[in-house]
């Protein structure tokens, strides 16, 4: 009998673990519209924009509910569509002032999640468990492993 959890088991429940934690206090950090379903689009924007089909390729999700969720951030005043440079056909996704807050309170408690983590699994623990996470992505897809 193993003396941990499937590996899946474990990514699964430390991912919920990390997105409620991250999640608490959004209500009162000004935050209280963002829903579950918009912390896909969150953590795979890139800045200075993205094209919808990327995005929804990097959230792995289709088309039609990544668009519906960009509508929904861009109705609440976290994203924006502006002309690709590239092609003036396209659009690209991009935060607002407001999105660019939200996503600078999110990485202020990502790196109190990481440090509280850090504690409970010990520092040496914790790091060698990052840069095997790390190591892991680089090998099984090294094209997207740190976007």
């Amino acid at each position: 009998m193993p003396d941990r959890l499937a590996i899946g088991q474990l990514l699964v429940r430390l991912l919920r673990e990390f997105r409620d934690d991250l999640a608490a206090p959004r209500a009162e950090a000004g935050y209280g519209d963002v829903r579950e379903p918009h912390f896909q689009i969150f953590g795979n924007i890139r800045m200075g924009g993205i094209r919808l089909t990327e995005l929804a390729d990097r959230a792995q999700l289709s088309l039609a509910a990544t668009s519906e969720l960009v509508n929904d951030l861009a109705d609440l005043g976290y994203l924006t569509r502006r002309p690709d440079p590239a092609d003036g056909r396209a659009k690209l996704i991009d935060l607002t002032k407001r999105g660019r807050d939200l996503m600078a309170d999110a990485g202020s408690r990502v790196a109190d999640i990481e440090r509280r983590w850090s504690a409970l699994a010990g520092r040496r623990n914790f790091d060698q468990m990052c840069r095997t996470m790390q190591r892991l992505l680089d090998g099984l897809d090294p094209n997207d492993s740190r976007g």
